[in-house]
């Protein structure tokens, strides 16, 4: 049950409660006038502690207990209903122990509240209307329906536990398997481009012939692809979503995308507070594939990259200068669906497309949690 629906309802028996009360001991013979006005207070208080009985049913128990004594005491034949509620509750949430010592106290004080009220009940048939007013049966009932909720509530929550473990064991073993299939099919591969990329430069630094930048470039690129996936190899097999990249890594991504020729700046606006990590990944992840469909699909010559810190969002902004216009806007692919899925994971807004002056615009914004 939600809050507000559990507020709802927890008035709504109170108010129903206290309702009844006040209803039974309208409609009740009094000997003398003058208890009234104090015991209505007291009925309708037992009634209306019972919308606190989530919250604090101890006390709520103990209230209704002594509500119930005092109106019965001020000589108003009303059974103690408010007092069951309470006793369910206190079940309910597992203080059966208070339960039963506050209903035996309240089953032997309720004769005491007879006998001091105006009725003047003699002595034996004080504890036979006392039984009548609060019946052990009753008392029983409640705390029995108390404690199979509790019970029922208790299953429900290891059942789902289980499921969540299960969940989290599933989810960990298809980790491992695809971290073992990333291992085999890409490991190898990436090496191999590597070595001949190193290969190939030592050759022409040992011939004395200048080292292309294209070969230095696909050089750095290998080795950043063999660093990645290790920490992502690492990462799937741990269960940390968390290769190590962030805010901090942008300037080091940006000076490899012009080490390829493509004229990329790097603009950084606002006061770089402390931004959650998984904020600063998601950023670079976004700046990191639009460099790369930049340098793929959009034949740019220039790109800025520009991170604006606001008090309560971090905007991520890439423009090139590309072939892409309103006209002839690209396709979207995979890595524009993995940058929407990410942004949308953590509740922000991503748009991405041509500029109507030619190129294309990626911006995100990425609540951070912080406020002015």
């Amino acid at each position: 049950m939600s809050g507000g629906r559990g507020a709802v309802a927890d008035w709504g028996i109170a108010v129903g409660v206290a309702a009844a009360l006040l209803i039974a001991g309208l409609s009740g013979q009094h000997p003398t006038p003058w208890p009234a006005p104090w015991g209505h207070v007291l009925l309708a208080a037992g009634g209306l502690a019972l919308v606190a009985r989530r919250r604090a049913p101890v006390a709520v128990l103990v209230v209704t207990g002594l509500c119930g004594w005092g109106y019965q005491a001020a000589g108003f034949d009303v059974p103690v209903v408010a007092y069951l509620f309470a006793v369910y509750a206190a079940v309910r949430a597992g203080h059966r122990l208070v339960a039963v010592v506050g209903s035996v106290v309240m089953v032997a004080a309720l004769p005491l509240a007879l006998l001091a009220s105006p009725h003047h009940w003699p002595l034996g048939e004080a504890f036979t209307q006392s039984r009548d007013v609060l019946q052990v049966a009753w008392l029983v009932a409640a705390g029995a329906a108390g404690e199979a909720l509790r019970q029922a509530e208790r299953r429900a929550d290891e059942a789902e536990r289980t499921r969540e473990e299960t969940a989290r064991r599933r989810a960990q073993e298809e980790r491992l398997r695809i971290a073992r299939e990333l291992h085999d099919s890409l490991t190898h591969q990436i090496s191999v481009i590597k070595v001949q990329a190193e290969v190939a430069v030592h050759l022409a630094r040992k011939r004395g012939e200048r080292v292309p930048e294209a070969l230095l470039a696909i050089l750095a690129a290998g080795r950043e692809a063999t660093r990645e996936l290790r920490a992502t190899l690492g990462a799937l097999r741990e269960g940390d979503e968390d290769p190590s990249h962030g805010l901090d890594q942008l300037p080091e991504l940006v000076r490899r995308v012009r080490a390829t020729g493509l004229d990329a700046e790097l603009t950084i606006g606002g006061r770089p507070d402390d931004v959650p990590a998984a904020v600063g990944r998601t950023a670079y992840r976004i700046v990191q594939e639009s460099l790369t469909n930049i340098a793929r699909h959009a034949a740019a010559t220039s790109a800025s990259i520009r991170i604006d810190h606001r008090p309560d969002a971090l905007v991520v902004r890439v423009d090139d200068d590309g072939r892409a216009t309103p006209d002839s806007p690209p396709v979207p692919g995979v890595g524009l669906l993995g940058m929407r899925e990410r942004v949308t994971a953590l509740g922000g807004r991503l748009r991405a497309e041509p500029r109507g002056g030619g190129g294309f615009t990626v911006q995100a914004e990425l609540p951070v949690g912080r406020t002015p």
